[in-house]
């Protein structure tokens, strides 16, 4: 193969789509407004840059991740950062490009770390669910 066509295959996947990684995100959140009622449940909405040209559907099951970055102030200084699974969305809505979801379940037992925001929230990232 001669260095024009490695070089232009190359080329090729750094600039198709498949070849760019990119992050999905909860970029919104709808709520209703809470009426003061004992036990009230309010509904949400999370609407999510990720839509049916990523393959996602009516039903499909996406993870929510948090970013955690905690500095380690005596040895090493250093920086460490956390993805931490913080529960899973289901798709009602989809367009090309983005979706509507809503939760299925937020972990929020003995075993989970603890959160300052203890639910989803703009910026948590999301990826589809793989069994």
């Amino acid at each position: 193969m001669t260095l024009a066509k490695r070089f232009a295959i190359l080329a090729a996947l750094l600039i198709s789509p498949m070849g760019i990684a990119r992050n999905y995100i909860i970029y919104s959140v709808m709520h209703e407004l809470p009426m003061g009622h004992q036990d009230e449940q309010t509904k949400k909405n999370y609407y999510i840059n990720i839509g049916n040209k990523q393959g996602v559907s009516d039903g499909t099951i996406l993870d929510v991740y948090r970013t955690v970055v905690r500095n380690d102030p005596y040895e090493s200084k250093k920086r460490y950062t956390y993805e931490i699974k913080i529960g899973e969305l289901e798709v009602v809505h989809k367009d090309d490009d983005a979706a509507i979801a809503i939760s299925k379940t937020v972990l929020n037992d003995s075993k989970s770390p603890l959160f300052e925001i203890p639910n989803f929230m703009v910026g948590d990232k999301v990826k589809v669910h793989l069994k």
